[in-house]
């Protein structure tokens, strides 16, 4: 009774606060503790529901059920394959893209043309040098509250938010400092191990490839690189020693043959 009580107090002095009038806290010091609780239960109350009524601050869920429709299988020349779940729920128009380029072919041998250590490797430039993308125009940015963990996968762009093509970035170590600067769309879910050893540099010497992508219901097998030629074995057979040559005599002049008298 007293907390029904306390409630309906706090309830009419905010409507008081809300007509310009001050709000009176009661005489008895109980009294105004169980008022001070009630207010605090009403305040967090309605931030829940204020939470639940914006989508915009809603936090999206953290993992999702693995769906062949939505991983992106890369087949890497670093080693084998990364099985990647791609997220509509946060960036529907970012998964769909990936989703285009890959099954035109688009990524299947490029390189991943800046790949920093403890941050990020990227790829998806036709170019390889960082300045590329597809023929298909910008995306609008689709920023989220998702975010830059390892193996998260989030789109490169230029200056403009609004500048994601093809290019994208796969996070090494968590980086914060992109939250809601660059669209994650994705992340790793396994064969991290091969993300970790693509060659680094910027560009890289030696850079590692995209043997191929696909999209994991399409069902395409695993492309592996192909392995450096053997050395040619060893002789069995022991090669003979080399004879040494007589050396040819010199060739004799002939007698002068005798006069005739």
């Amino acid at each position: 009774m007293r907390l029904t009580s306390a409630l309906k107090t706090v309830a009419i002095g905010f409507a008081l606060s809300a007509s310009g009038v001050a709000f009176a806290q009661g005489g008895g010091g109980g009294n105004a503790e169980e008022m001070k609780k009630a207010e605090a239960a009403v305040r967090a109350q309605d931030n829940v529901k204020s939470l639940e009524a914006d989508p915009v601050t809603k936090l999206p869920p953290a993992t999702v059920p693995a769906d062949p429709q939505n991983i992106w299988d890369l087949d890497l020349s670093s080693g084998g394959r990364v099985r990647i779940q791609l997220r509509p729920d946060i960036a529907p128009n970012h998964v769909e893209r990936i989703k285009e380029l890959t099954r035109q072919g688009f990524y299947n041998g490029l390189k991943f043309h800046r790949v920093i250590p403890g941050f990020m490797a990227q790829g998806g430039d036709p170019k390889g040098d960082g300045t590329g993308g597809s023929q298909l125009p910008d995306l609008k940015a689709e920023f989220n509250l998702m975010p830059h963990l390892r193996g998260t996968l989030s789109m490169a762009r230029a200056q403009s938010e609004d500048s994601a093509n093809s290019q994208f970035f796969i996070v090494l170590l968590p980086r914060m400092q992109l939250d809601k600067k660059y669209t994650v769309f994705g992340r790793v879910i396994e064969g991290m191990q091969y993300v970790d050893a693509i060659h680094e540099g910027e560009p890289p010497a030696d850079p590692s490839v995209i043997l191929q992508a696909s999209i994991e219901s399409d069902g395409k097998p695993p492309v592996t690189a192909a392995a450096p030629p053997a050395a040619p074995a060893p002789s069995i057979i022991g090669t003979p020693a080399p004879t040494a040559k007589k050396p040819v005599a010199a060739a004799k002049k002939p007698a002068p043959a005798a006069k005739k008298k």
